[in-house]
């Protein structure tokens, strides 16, 4: 993924900052994982209801996803490889910048050494049919969090959110604070305070 768009779309922040700053439940279930180590998704979401067990929608959102988009699939968590190397293929070469899908992809190795960020509930390889052609762009239901067309969607080691598009930029604004405050606190950690004081815990607990 292109480093210069997730430092513009997140400003960098990682998934627990942006989830404790936002105030909002936009963290998805930890359930929904990076299929390989070291993978971060950052991105306007393209949202796709397919169905659990066929991956037609997929190959259909990868011909109507606006480049710089990150696919937000609804499979149902169905355990199938509704994704793997020929559609990574395929999605990079159209500008499609990830994938965050409730439900099953496969070819872990090959979708890394492409460098294609994917978050999924599971890893399958159980085939899939191709029936479904899919709907887009309306509300998706990922890992227990509603997504819709334009969410900014960030993932990393720690987990995913997905942040209101009309509320991006203040969840941003407070996430550039608190890592600015926290930033502040570290260094007071390392000239001997400690996390008592500092949190005033001892005051709290009165």
């Amino acid at each position: 993924m292109n480093d210069s768009l997730t430092n513009d779309a997140g400003r960098g922040h990682s998934s627990a900052t942006l989830s404790e700053a936002s105030g909002l439940a936009v963290a998805l279930s930890p359930e929904i994982r990076s299929l390989w180590a070291g993978a971060r998704l950052c991105g306007p979401a393209f949202t796709v209801q397919g169905a659990g067990g066929d991956n037609l929608a997929l190959h259909h959102a990868v011909l109507q996803a606006p480049p710089g988009s990150v696919l937000v699939a609804d499979l149902g968590g169905a355990r199938f490889g509704h994704w793997g190397e020929i559609l990574t293929v395929a999605a990079q070469h159209r500008g499609i910048v990830g994938l965050l899908i409730d439900g099953g992809v496969r070819d872990a190795a090959e979708t890394e050494a492409l460098g294609f960020p994917v978050f999924s509930r599971n890893n399958a390889i159980l085939g899939t049919r191709k029936d479904f052609r899919g709907v887009f762009g309306r509300p998706v239901r990922v890992g227990g969090i509603t997504v819709r067309s334009g969410d900014l969607v960030v993932g990393d080691v720690d987990g995913v959110v997905a942040l209101p598009a009309d509320d991006t930029d203040r969840i941003l604004d407070r996430a550039d604070a608190r890592v600015a405050h926290e930033n502040d606190l570290v260094k007071q950690l390392r000239e001997g305070r400690s996390t008592l004081d500092l949190y005033d815990f001892e005051t709290a607990g009165r």
